[in-house]
């Protein structure tokens, strides 16, 4: 399964690669009016209106390709176990016993007032009215 998932991801990859270039090297609508006036592009390689056809058969060839990949990979990863039916309101919830801390635990703490800790300083109340929280100059 994980291999063919690795083939997918480069099957989608490489048509994405290749759409990309093929749709840089086409030329734009405006070009075909320039061709009109003599710009020398029906001196192509693929001829006047041949390489229009072939790049755009390509480009819709190498998208088909990419939506499918994508498609196949939305589908391979689905691939979990169900959990029960159900919502999650029907079922019980998990509870912990409570237990109460020791009294060793107080002390482990820092600047929690244990019986060989000193006295640590109060921190400055800040104002109910949010006031504090502007920054002055």
């Amino acid at each position: 399964m994980n291999l063919l998932l690795n083939a997918v991801v480069v099957i989608q990859i490489l048509a994405a690669l290749v759409m990309i270039g093929l749709v840089l090297v086409q030329h734009g609508k405006g070009a075909d009016m320039g061709a009109s006036f003599g710009s020398g592009a029906s001196g192509s390689l693929f001829g006047a209106t041949g390489s229009a056809n072939f790049l755009s058969r390509s480009t819709a060839v190498c998208a088909a390709i990419f939506f499918a990949c994508t498609l196949l990979l939305a589908f391979l990863s689905n691939d979990r176990a169900r959990g029960p039916a159900g919502s999650v309101l029907d079922r019980p919830a998990i509870t912990t016993p409570a237990s109460a801390p020791s009294a060793g635990a107080a002390t482990q703490i820092p600047g929690s007032g244990g019986a060989d800790a000193a006295p640590s300083l109060a921190a400055p109340a800040l104002p109910a009215s949010g006031a504090g929280a502007i920054p002055t100059k």
